[in-house]
């Protein structure tokens, strides 16, 4: 099992971790790890370990068995030997952007206000798919609304309900393609304001801001028709 520093600390991009176990396909796990693995439609966190001696380049992250989480170096190589105490370096301004989009994507569930049936989270351009026949008749507007919730730099937050509590609120759900983590005993949300100020309440297990005025300035790009029922919406962050 792989502690996630992500978990309890977004915003830290080193830290050391020790060896527990490797991969068939050439993987690392450790038993604490900075890195973020692929899932909820952010991806997975890249960076290098260090150790004395050794280097590697991590491409990208994934989850393995259980609770493992699984670093994927750039190209096969030499592994530090399990039980070699390592140090974790995150590609942070790539992890950064993604926390800001991903807080975003939140913020745009907002202002489009219908059923979410897929999404990806990218660096500097990332997509919902909307449960929505028809295309918004004002895009400036969903615009100037976002960007509005942004500067008003609400506090991002979090907090934890029973499996059996999210089951009695589904409405809690806005995802129809991605199923919330159930069978841990408790559901992360992730909560947008506060109070009567509260915009946005979820399940999330991705990576967020602390604050939506740090996301910067979002433009929504095309808004393309995918099949009958849907549409995809893009959104940009500028700078």
């Amino acid at each position: 099992m792989s502690v996630p520093y992500f978990r309890t600390d977004a915003y830290l991009s080193e830290a050391s971790g020790q060896v527990v176990a490797h991969t068939a396909e050439g993987g690392v796990v450790l038993d604490r790890s900075l890195f973020y693995p692929t899932g909820g439609g952010q991806p997975g966190d890249s960076g290098h370990l260090t150790w004395p001696g050794g280097a590697v380049q991590i491409a990208t992250t994934v989850k393995g068995g259980g609770a493992d989480i699984v670093l994927v170096p750039a190209a096969p190589q030499a592994l530090p030997p399990v039980g070699t105490r390592v140090e974790q370096h995150l590609d942070w301004t790539r992890r950064h952007r993604l926390m800001r989009m991903h807080t975003g994507l939140h913020l745009l569930s907002v202002v489009i206000p219908l059923p979410v049936s897929g999404g990806a989270v990218g660096e500097l351009r990332s997509r919902l798919d909307f449960d929505m026949p028809e295309a918004p008749e004002d895009s400036e507007a969903l615009e100037a609304l976002l960007n509005r919730m942004i500067d008003d730099d609400l506090p991002v937050s979090e907090t934890w309900i029973t499996d059996a509590d999210l089951a009695a609120n589904p409405g809690l759900v806005k995802t129809m393609s991605v199923a919330p983590p159930r069978g841990a005993g408790q559901v992360r949300l992730v909560q947008i304001g506060e109070g009567e100020g509260m915009v946005d309440l979820q399940p999330c297990g991705g990576t967020h801001v602390a604050r939506t005025g740090e996301i910067g300035r979002l433009r929504l790009g095309k808004i393309e028709k995918k099949g009958r029922q849907n549409r995809r919406v893009y959104v940009h962050l500028d700078g």
